[in-house]
């Protein structure tokens, strides 16, 4: 079992409401739906703390759009 703590937070009505609605759409308790959009940003804020420090650092190089999106045809195998 994997280790967890609590936490408790008052939050606006109108946001708990949209919680609601959203677990309720979903069929899910507001606890997941929650988890669920914690563990969205944190991923959001880690990749933008690495695109933060990839734009400070003078070496890393920087693509044209075309280049970007030539090499990720070639990645992902694209016959365009």
């Amino acid at each position: 079992m994997a280790l967890s703590k609590t936490i408790s937070i008052k939050l606006p009505i109108n946001i708990f409401n949209k919680i609601d609605d959203i677990a309720s759409e979903r069929k899910r308790k507001k606890t997941d739906i929650l988890k669920e959009a914690l563990e969205l940003y944190i991923d959001e804020w880690s990749d933008y703390k690495i695109a933060a420090q990839r734009l400070k650092n003078p070496s890393d190089e920087i693509l044209t759009e075309e280049e970007f999106l030539n090499d990720l045809k070639e990645d992902l195998g694209w016959k365009i």
